[in-house]
């Protein structure tokens, strides 16, 4: 059932209202349960909930009145009845699924609401790729509501994108059915200089009556957060502290906590309610970004509760952060968020509170996923040719293209180096030594090459630089064609050779992940849609995804989700140093700098 004919609220009003009267049976009853009121933060047991038209009549101790012979009667046993949950940002293409895919693999982990921010795909199909995954999101059996993406290019004039998103857009897809606001406010300098665009944008959403999404990467808390939050971004993602996390719903925003596959930022800042006692009201809980391992083997907003109440907040008021809090948000909260008459009937059987195993998900009245199993179908949308195919290098590259020269003369250069910190977005802006062998530079144990390599107009073009953390050891070199945001391709290597070929390897295959070492292909990941994605099930592409684990450890890699890291090297609206089709990009100040620095 698609999002496009659920009916609504007044539409079932009268079937509700008669179950409710007991004049009509209800469709689904639900037996002696502990209902969790996350409206009240009570837990209430021997209760029942009767489901009509897949909504919720009625909650009360005794739902028999309400129970005709055709009834479907789920039997709760004393189990907890808790609301389905709800991702309050995340971007689809990072678990590298189809949203129908991506649907399934989280449907048993008790996810029945998601809130998605298309911008991956915007960067390569634009206002056409972010329809393909709005359409597919409401074929769904759970609810995927699609925030307009607002920053393609993230930082205009350090990077170039296959497509620009421009205001008109915005404006044009804020009538769209499944559209609940704009996603992430990536250029927070944009916002706090009034770029005519960036408002433009925002002002078009706010007019909707929809909901404007944040993105504040600055630890700077001083004039510019105070810009930035007059402008309108109504909640942010981007906190890694307690004080980020004050700052922000002090100011009249939603605190958004994440833990994704690399995130973890939950712990540090939920201090802020567990500790300081602030309102628990404006924290919502969220994921960010997923890969599809984290799906199959950890779970998605499950993980992220535990995780929270591991932390020492209170299970219910982390329920709270995933459920009532995030639909209040997105201006839903008479449709989701909880256990109450008149919303969808969303709703999750645990044994515990604390472990939060997933036992039976109900989405719109139905049974979805049982004990780990779905028991429905995700079906996929029908993406064209002009989705697939979107790698286009110019020519076959070669060692050369990968090369960087030194000034002549020169024995050893100061190279500025993008530093990977582990579990966390940010990077260090380092400087090393680096020898120059025949004219070039090389690098070290500790520092390897990283190439951004034009893939949406076949320019050839090759931005060289380097990076350091990954531990990398011997000849090899790893290739993505998922490189946030602009979705150019990223090379990191030890080799130019390797990098060579890694690069090829990924045109040939139309997009994806590849691991050379010593002239073999250790590990590939196709990702035919955009170069982002995979229509196979979850499963295959996280076994994929394990391979190419261990093929980044076989190259002396260790860190803790490294690809996550590898992927965003060239997200040039994250400090402090990141790498574009444009050059080497300082994000504290939002400039250009050389890869190596001038002889003084």
């Amino acid at each position: 059932m698609s999002d496009k004919i659920f009916p609504s609220w007044p539409d079932t009003a009268p079937q509700l209202i008669e179950v409710a009267a007991g004049r009509a049976p209800a469709d689904t009853v639900i037996r002696k349960g502990i209902w969790v009121n996350v409206h009240t933060r009570e837990q209430l047991p021997d209760h029942d909930i009767a489901i009509k038209a897949g909504r919720i009549a009625y909650v009360g101790p005794d739902a028999s009145y309400c129970t005709g012979p055709k009834t479907q009667i789920i039997e709760a046993n004393g189990r907890y009845m808790i609301p389905g949950l709800c991702d309050a940002h995340m971007h689809i293409e990072s678990g590298m699924l189809t949203p129908a895919e991506f649907a399934r693999a989280v449907i048993p982990h008790g996810t029945t609401s998601m809130f998605t921010d298309p911008h991956e795909i915007a960067n390569v199909l634009g206002l056409d790729g972010v329809r393909y995954m709005h359409d597919e999101a409401l074929m769904q059996p759970v609810n995927i509501f699609t925030q307009m993406p607002s920053c393609a290019p993230s930082a205009p004039g350090l990077e170039t994108t296959g497509y620009e998103i421009s205001a008109e857009d915005v404006a044009e897809a804020m009538n769209w059915p499944g559209i609940i606001g704009l996603g992430e406010m990536m250029n927070f300098p944009g916002v706090a200089n009034a770029d005519p665009k960036m408002l433009a944008e925002i002002a078009a959403t706010q007019r909707a009556g929809k909901t404007v999404g944040g993105h504040y990467a600055s630890p700077d808390l001083g004039p510019d957060f105070a810009a930035y939050v007059a402008g309108g971004p109504a909640d942010d993602h981007e906190g890694t502290c307690e004080a980020d996390a004050i700052a922000r719903v002090r100011q009249g925003m939603r605190s958004m906590m994440r833990l994704g596959s690399a995130w973890y930022d939950v712990e540090s800042q939920i201090t802020a309610v567990t500790e300081k006692g602030l309102d628990p009201r404006n924290f919502i809980l969220c994921t960010d970004d997923c890969h599809s391992g984290t799906l199959v083997n950890d779970g998605h907003m499950n993980r992220v509760v535990r995780h929270a109440i591991a932390c020492g907040c209170d299970p219910v008021v982390a329920l709270q952060m995933a459920t009532i809090n995030t639909a209040t948000h997105f201006g839903l909260e008479r449709e989701i968020g909880s256990i109450t008459p008149g919303r969808r009937a969303d709703v999750i059987l645990t044994s515990s509170l604390t472990e939060l195993p997933i036992e039976v998900v109900i989405a719109r009245g139905q049974i979805v996923a049982e004990s780990g199993s779905i028991k429905v179908d995700c079906p996929h949308y029908d993406w064209p040719a002009s989705a697939r195919g979107t790698v286009h290098l110019g020519h076959e590259l070669t060692a050369q293209d990968f090369e960087l020269t030194a000034p002549a003369g020169a024995n050893s250069v100061t190279a500025n180096v993008i530093g990977v910190v582990e579990n966390q977005a940010p990077t260090k802006a380092l400087q090393a030594e680096l020898p120059v062998v025949d004219g070039l530079v090389e690098g070290t144990d500790e520092v390897c090459q990283i190439a951004l390599v034009e893939r949406h107009r076949a320019t050839g073009g090759v931005t060289n630089a380097f990076v350091s953390g990954f531990g990398y050891s011997g000849k090899m070199a790893m290739a993505s064609t998922v490189a946030h945001d602009s979705h150019h391709m990223i090379v990191v290597g030890t080799d130019r050779a390797q990098m060579a070929l890694a690069a090829n390897r990924l045109a040939e295959a139309g997009g994806g992940i590849t691991l050379y070492k010593d002239g073999e292909e250790l590990a590939l990941i196709e990702l035919p849609i955009a170069g982002l994605m995979s229509d196979s099930p979850a499963t295959d592409v996280a076994a994929k995804a394990q391979k190419m684990v261990e093929a980044m450890q076989a190259c002396g890699c260790s860190l803790n989700n490294a690809y996550m890291q590898h992927s965003l090297l060239a997200l040039v609206v994250i400090p402090e140093l990141r790498i574009s089709d444009l050059g080497l990009v300082d994000v504290r100040t939002f400039q250009k700098i050389p890869v190596i620095e001038p002889v003084q």
